[in-house]
């Protein structure tokens, strides 16, 4: 069984919480969750369901739909760019997570360069690989994962999973979330269990409870 990888920590900025918003309940999910641990690096649901809050402002999550939509808008307009990319665009509180591969350098900046001129967009992570482009078999098995994880969260007594949002690309989970720093490395260490993981990066924005 391979040693546990160890979680990567991309952001560790520290914000004053906003009100916690009700939005809505989480499904239980039965999933089976046994595996080797992934490891876990800092970028920034079974059971019964739970009341789940955002810590985001209204406008901040009606600002993140924005900047999604216009960023994937501008990044695939070019045809000829978009058959040579896949990337993906997550907006939490206006800080931008890129994801995927690109097949050369200078299309991953023009994609970089693109997102960080949106307006309201206050930071862009890059995890963008030069590589070629996963299969759609790869990309559903990152859907699975996902799904993996978030399930495990919610059966976590105790854990919020409301608070994370959960992305995985090419086995690799990226945490993102505004979140006090103890709920943001046990979010990461549930992550890094869940079999097929290969590593954990959390992208998390730190608050005090």
């Amino acid at each position: 069984m391979p040693s546990r990888p160890e979680p990567i920590d991309r952001d560790e900025t520290t914000m004053k919480p906003t009100l916690p918003l009700l939005l809505f309940l989480a499904a239980a999910l039965s999933l089976g969750l046994s595996g080797c641990a992934a490891p876990v690096v800092v970028a920034g649901a079974a059971g019964g369901a739970s009341v789940a809050h955002d810590e985001r402002s209204n406008q901040a999550m009606l600002d993140d739909e924005i900047i999604e939509t216009k960023a994937k808008d501008a990044i695939y307009q070019d045809p000829e760019m978009a058959k040579r990319i896949h990337v993906n665009v997550t907006s939490y509180n206006r800080v931008v997570l890129l994801t995927g591969e690109v097949l050369s350098r200078s299309l991953r900046d023009r994609v970089v360069n693109i997102v960080r001129n949106l307006p309201k967009v206050r930071r862009v992570h890059n995890e963008i690989r030069i590589a070629d482009l996963t299969s759609f078999g790869s990309r559903t098995n990152d859907t699975w994962i996902t799904s993996k994880v978030k399930a495990k969260m919610i059966a976590t007594k105790g854990f919020d999973a409301s608070r994370v949002k959960v992305l995985t690309e090419n086995g690799t989970v990226f945490l993102m979330g505004l979140v006090p720093r103890d709920v943001g490395t046990q979010a990461a260490e549930i992550a890094r269990q869940i079999s097929g993981v290969k590593k954990v990066v959390k992208v998390f924005e730190y608050v005090q409870h």
